[in-house]
């Protein structure tokens, strides 16, 4: 994969995107962003916080990255990728679509269930360790001669992504702070990027990660991204390392913030008993927001996302009370 550094991510590159993911004849949905007030969910700050209904997205999110990634190679290639199972779900999803041949190399912490529905699209799945998934898929590039499409360090990935920032705007033009789950960091890099080159240049932007798996949070600090051997249930949120993602976050992004899994079990909890179903890794944003983990709300304009609706009722069941 060739290099690509953070100067490449234009205001018109992101338009352009935009046009693509909305005209994608996979479906990608421009998901509704509804005021808080208007749900019985709780909140003990006083501020106007709209949440962005991502959890309802055809596959998950990453169909918008996806849809931008396919446009952009011919059809009918044959592709790997890893994923704990959101991106393999929109990239099986686009596979199917676009009659590609693909395979997804998904780590053994995954939820089984995910690997069943992107098996059922026709695409192949093989589990690895985590610290082994790159080696799978450079096993697939070099004896299978398939193309890599990544996860989440990829430009058109991050370009399509940032198509959810751009309707976040279209709703609320000047938030004064959006908070977005972070785990490969492409959806956070793509909505940041988003914000701030069209204008936003006083929206705070927050990153949110699990304490067991804080990649981004750890490469910030170091100034260089990190990988760490990832420990928690927001399986979605456990990558091994980012690049661009790293270069764009340090750009345009506030800070990282940290969750407990006990306190992403909560949000779930919570959340579902609301009547909105979001996975542990969608749920990452909403937990900070209710454990005031993000500072200076008071009186805000906010938007939090949540990111992801792939869970399965088995796995929901250990949320609830």
């Amino acid at each position: 994969m060739c290099e690509v550094s953070a100067d490449a991510v234009t205001l018109d590159m992101l338009k352009e995107a935009r046009d693509t993911v909305r005209s994608s004849p996979l479906g990608v949905i421009n998901t509704p962003m509804i005021a808080w007030r208007q749900t019985t969910l709780p909140l003990s700050i006083d501020c106007n916080i709209h949440i962005k209904l991502e959890n309802m997205q055809t596959t998950s999110f990453k169909i918008r990255g996806v849809a931008n990634q396919f446009a952009r190679r011919p059809a009918g290639g044959r592709f790997v990728t890893m994923s704990a199972g959101n991106y393999g779900k929109s990239f099986a999803y686009a596979s199917k679509h676009f009659g590609s041949k693909g395979k997804v190399v998904m780590p053994e912490t995954a939820p089984e269930n995910r690997s069943i529905f992107i098996q059922s699209l026709g695409v192949e799945v093989e589990r690895a360790p985590t610290s082994c998934l790159i080696n799978v898929v450079n096993r697939c590039v070099q004896e299978d001669n398939m193309t890599f499409l990544h996860s989440f360090d990829d430009l058109d990935l991050i370009a399509g992504h940032a198509s959810l920032g751009m309707e976040v705007l279209e709703v609320m033009p000047e938030p004064d702070v959006v908070v977005v789950c972070c785990g490969g960091g492409g959806l956070l890099a793509g909505v940041a990027a988003a914000i701030k080159l069209s204008g936003c240049s006083k929206t705070k932007i927050y990153g949110v990660e699990p304490e067991g798996a804080c990649t981004m949070y750890k490469s910030l600090i170091e100034k260089k991204p990190v990988g760490m051997d990832s420990k928690s249930i927001a399986s979605g949120l456990a990558p091994p390392f980012a690049r661009l993602p790293y270069q764009l976050c340090q750009r345009y992004v506030e800070g990282i913030v940290l969750v407990s899994d006990e306190e992403i079990e909560a949000a779930v909890s919570t959340l579902y008993r609301s009547g909105l179903v979001v996975e542990p890794s969608g749920s990452a944003a909403f937990a900070a927001i209710v454990n005031n983990k993000i500072p200076e709300l008071e009186g805000k304009d906010v938007v939090c996302i949540l990111s992801g609706g792939n869970i399965g009722k088995a796995e929901l069941v250990n949320f609830q009370d």
